[in-house]
Parts: C-alpha cells; sequence; structure tokens
C-alpha cells in the first residue's frame, strides 16, 4: 500500500537560516538618575576664590576647571575647561572692588556654561551687586532689576544669596531666590566672643530687635543720624521746579510741603556702662557709624562693636575706624576685605561657608530649605 507523504511549501532561503531574534531592551529613560553636579568660581582674582574654595572643601568636591580672565583691551574671557552637559552648575560669584568686571565675569561664565548643555545654573552670590540702586531715585534707574533681567538672560535659573538690602528685591527675578541669613553666625560671635554684652543699639531698628529678642538683651535707638539717600526727598518730587508768578490751572495746585531737618544726633535710651551693638547689613561709608559710635561714647557706653553682614569698607572706611571710638567692626566673609584688615585690626571676619554649602546640598539634593531658615521670620 503506498505511504501517504505530507508536502510542506518549500524553504525559501531567509526562512531557512532564520535565527531568533532577542526581545529589543528599550533605551534608559534620560535623567532617570540625578545627575551630578560642579561648583565654579566666576572671580579671576585668588582673593575672590577664597571662598570658593572654602565651599568646595565643605562639599567634598573640586572646583570646576575654568579660567576667566581679561585681556589686554579690557574684555572678560571664560573658558570652561571641562564637560558640564546635563549636571547642576553652581558659579561662586564674590564682588570685590571692581564690581562692573565682577558682574561681567558671572554673565559671560553663565551664558558659556548655558551653551555647553548645562542642565541648571545656580548663582552662588552672597553679596548682591546694586542692591542699593533698589528705587528710583530722580530721573535715574533701579539697576538692580537689570541687572536681575540680565542675569535670566544669561542663563541663571536660580540665585542663592544673603541679607539682600531690601527682600522686596526678591521680586524682581523671574527665577527662584533663596536670601539666607547670616544673623546665626554674627549671634553666636557675640554670644561667644563678645564679653558681658548688655545692650544693643542700630542704625537700622528692626535688625536690632531681632538680635535683642533672641540674645535677651536691651534696646536702644540712635535718632538724628545722617540717612542714606533712601529717605531723601531727593527723588523728583519737586520737578518741575516751582516758578513765581507761573499761571497753574486751579484745579493742579497741591499742597506744599514743610522743609526736612534733621535733628541733632541723639540715643533714645541708657546706654551708660553698657556695651554697646550696632546693627546693619551692609557697612561700606563708615561716617555714619563713627558719629554714632563718638556719641555712644559721650553717653557712657563702656565698648562699641559694629556688625555687619557685608564689609565693603570702601575708600577711606579703614583708617576712619582704626581713628574713631569704635572697639570692633565683626563681618562675613562674603565681600573679600583681607586688604582692610591689613590696614585695620579692628576688623574681624566671621565665615558663613558653611551655610552657603548646605544651600548647595540641598538644592541639588532636591530638598526642603527650610532647616536653614529654622527661627527665622519675615521681620528678620
Amino acid at each position: 500500500m503506498p505511504k501517504k507523504l505530507l508536502l510542506l511549501p518549500p524553504l525559501s532561503a531567509s526562512s531557512a537560516f532564520r535565527v531568533p531574534r532577542a526581545r529589543p531592551v528599550p533605551p534608559p529613560a534620560m535623567n532617570a538618575a540625578r545627575t551630578g553636579y560642579r561648583v565654579f568660581s566666576a572671580n579671576s582674582t585668588a582673593a575672590c576664590t577664597e571662598l570658593a574654595k572654602r565651599i568646595t572643601e565643605r562639599l567634598g568636591a573640586e572646583l570646576g576647571k575654568s579660567v576667566v580672565y581679561q585681556e589686554t583691551n579690557g574684555e572678560t574671557r571664560v573658558e570652561i575647561k571641562e564637560s558640564v552637559r546635563g549636571q547642576d552648575i553652581f558659579i561662586i560669584q564674590t564682588i570685590p572692588r571692581d564690581v562692573n568686571t565682577a558682574v561681567m565675569e558671572l554673565l559671560i561664565m553663565a551664558y558659556a556654561l548655558k551653551t555647553a548643555c548645562a542642565r541648571n545654573i545656580i548663582g552662588v552670590i552672597p553679596y548682591f551687586p546694586y542692591s542699593k540702586q533698589s528705587k528710583m531715585r530722580k530721573r535715574g534707574s533701579i539697576v538692580c532689576k537689570l541687572l536681575a533681567s540680565m542675569l535670566a538672560k544669561a542663563g541663571l535659573t536660580h540665585i542663592i544669596t544673603m541679607d539682600l538690602h531690601q527682600k522686596e528685591i526678591q521680586g524682581f527675578f523671574s527665577f527662584p531666590v533663596d536670601n539666607l541669613r547670616a544673623s546665626p553666625f554674627l549671634l553666636q560671635y557675640i554670644q561667644e566672643e563678645v564679653r558681658n554684652h548688655h545692650f544693643t543699639i542700630s542704625l537700622c531698628p528692626s535688625r536690632a530687635q531681632s538680635y535683642a529678642e533672641r540674645l535677651r538683651l536691651g534696646l536702644a535707638v540712635i535718632h538724628g543720624e545722617a540717612q542714606c539717600t533712601e529717605l531723601d526727598m531727593d527723588d523728583g518730587r519737586h520737578s518741575p521746579p516751582m516758578v513765581k508768578n507761573a499761571t497753574v490751572h486751579p484745579g493742579l495746585e497741591l499742597p506744599l510741603m514743610m522743609a526736612k531737618e534733621k535733628p541733632p544726633i541723639t540715643v533714645v535710651g541708657d546706654v551708660g556702662g553698657r556695651i554697646a551693638i550696632i546693627v546693619d547689613d551692609i557697612i561700606d561709608d563708615v561716617e555714619s557709624f563713627v558719629a554714632a559710635a563718638e556719641i555712644l561714647k559721650e553717653r557712657g557706653a563702656y565698648k562699641i562693636y559694629v556688625m555687619a553682614t557685608h564689609g565693603i569698607l570702601s575708600a577711606e572706611a579703614p583708617r576712619l575706624i582704626e581713628e574713631s571710638s569704635v572697639d570692633e567692626v565683626v563681618v562675613t566673609n562674603t565681600v573679600p576685605h583681607e586688604v582692610q584688615k591689613l590696614q585695620c585690626p579692628k576688623i574681624k571676619t566671621v565665615d558663613i561657608s558653611l551655610i552657603l554649602s548646605e544651600a548647595i546640598r540641598r538644592i541639588h539634593n532636591g530638598e526642603s530649605m527650610a532647616y536653614l531658615f529654622r527661627n527665622i521670620t519675615v521681620d528678620d
């Protein structure tokens, strides 16, 4: 009996040698794990990189490789010497006496990092320049707002600063601003170094009240001292000038204001036999501090301390302090002032690199910044 065969279609050349394929592996998701970070210094001078070195030492990191210098024609050039693609970049910029050069260094480095595809560019600017020009004066401009717009345009996505001259400056920025406080470090200095501290005096009453409440001290106020131009009427309110016999529409007549006359300097409160601590955020032109110290000495103050976050101490400030009744000036290292310390031994420095390094670590890891502001109120 013939056998029946099952006939199959002929094999094609491709099917004869077909090899089973492995299931394709999907590519890893972009940014599945948090990328690294780098810390750069935008300064071209050794005195200004000191704070950056302190911060990187506390972070256990190395300072980013870059070259910042001024060419012979005065132009600033920045060269990034390592890859920063997809990383968080922190630019530390302390402001020396040459403010405009420091601003250009920061802008050019931020733009270079943006061009190199950095993920986030965070500026660490302990003392924010032009912060005193945050209000309109006559026919001037709000330069602080202009600088905020320039930084955003250059590529910055976040800023860490310290004790802004006016808290409202944060509203000039289109990105987050962390305004840290130096008061815990200055308060610690008072508790450890100023023996038998009894009293606080202030050229900035809101700050002195905060210090007095935390140290459980009395509070006195200096009244009638030379104020900054922010409180003057020199802002264009009298423009156009009044002209006699000028034809004015009856509906435009405005009541005349009495001219201001500042009273002589006086102290409200008893400071006899006590240690006076003058508190402010910036100490630059020291004439008002020197005049206040003279009055306090006449009223019987035992010792006089001046404490501020930002020790700019420009022009003849070191000499005036050395020749004044001020016993000690305590500032932080937000601004380099080694030259001023050589000229005036009364100047002491408090290091704030700890809080800046912790802020960098928390921002990179996505942690809350609330710990750095514990027990600090909006009024501080």
